[in-house]
C-alpha cells in the first residue's frame, strides 16, 4: 500500500510540476496576476495533486482488479446478452461519474443558456459509450479485425458529419472526453479480463483498441440526435 502511495505520488507531482513551473515563469514575467489570485492557483494545485494521488491509488488497488475479474467471469456464464448488458452497464456507469464528461456538460449548459441540459447531455453520451463498449466486447469474442470494425464505424460518423453539421463540433468534443480515467480504467480492464480467457487470443490486439472504438459513439449518437432534429 505505502508503495503504491509512493509511486503515485511521484506520478501525480510529475504531471501538475510541468503547468506550475510554465504558470509561475508567466505569473513573474509576463502577467502579474494578484497575489491572491496565484495563491489559489498554488492551492488549487497542491489539492490536484493530493486528488490524483488518492484517486490513482483506488484505481490500482481496486478498480483495475475488479474489472479484469469481471472480464473473465463473464464468458463462464454462457451469455452473450450478459456480456453485452454487463458492456452497457459499466460504459454507462463510468462516463456518468466521468469528471471529463461533466466539465463539457456544464460549460455546454452554461454557453447555451440551458437550451442543452447538462444531465441530458452526460446521459447521452454515457449510452454512445456503453453502446460502443459492448459492440467492442463483441468484436473481442467474435475476433472481427479492428481495422474493419473501425472503419465501419469511422465511415458512419463522417458521412453523418455532413447532414448534422450543427453539432459537429459540441459530437467530435464529446468523443474526445469519455476516454478519462475512469472509463478508460473500468473498459480496459474488462475488456483485457475478457480476452485472458479466450482460447489462442492476443491479450495486446484484443485487449485494447476498445477506448478508441468507444469514443466514437457519443459522436455518432450526438450526430444522429442533430439529424433527427
Amino acid at each position: 500500500m505505502l508503495s503504491v502511495l509512493r509511486g503515485r505520488l511521484l506520478g501525480a507531482l510529475t504531471a501538475v510540476s510541468p503547468l506550475v513551473g510554465v504558470a509561475s515563469v508567466l505569473q513573474v514575467v509576463l502577467v502579474g496576476a494578484p497575489a491572491a489570485v496565484f495563491l489559489k492557483f498554488l492551492a488549487g494545485s497542491v489539492l490536484a495533486v493530493l486528488g490524483m494521488l488518492l484517486l490513482f491509488t483506488g484505481i490500482d488497488l481496486g478498480i483495475l482488479p475488479m474489472g479484469r475479474f469481471i472480464g473473465a467471469e463473464l464468458p463462464k456464464k454462457g451469455s452473450l446478452l450478459l456480456i453485452i448488458g454487463v458492456a452497457f452497464a459499466l460504459g454507462l456507469a463510468t462516463t456518468v461519474a466521468e469528471p471529463d464528461v461533466l466539465v463539457l456538460a456544464r460549460q455546454v449548459e452554461a454557453i447555451s443558456y440551458g437550451a442543452i441540459n447538462q444531465r441530458a447531455l452526460t446521459y447521452l453520451i454515457a449510452v454512445g459509450v456503453g453502446l460502443f463498449a459492448a459492440l467492442a466486447l463483441l468484436r473481442v469474442i467474435w475476433g472481427f479485425q479492428m481495422t474493419c470494425t473501425l472503419a465501419a464505424a469511422y465511415s458512419v460518423m463522417v458521412l453523418l458529419s455532413f447532414f448534422s453539421v450543427e453539432l459537429v463540433p459540441l459530437a467530435y468534443d464529446a468523443g474526445s472526453v469519455t476516454t478519462g480515467v475512469l472509463t478508460a480504467s473500468v473498459l480496459l480492464a474488462l475488456c483485457r479480463g475478457l480476452s485472458s480467457v479466450l482460447a489462442e487470443r492476443s491479450a495486446l490486439s484484443d485487449g485494447f483498441g476498445l477506448l478508441g472504438l468507444a469514443s466514437i459513439g457519443p459522436i455518432i449518437v450526438i450526430l444522429l440526435l442533430g439529424l433527427f432534429r
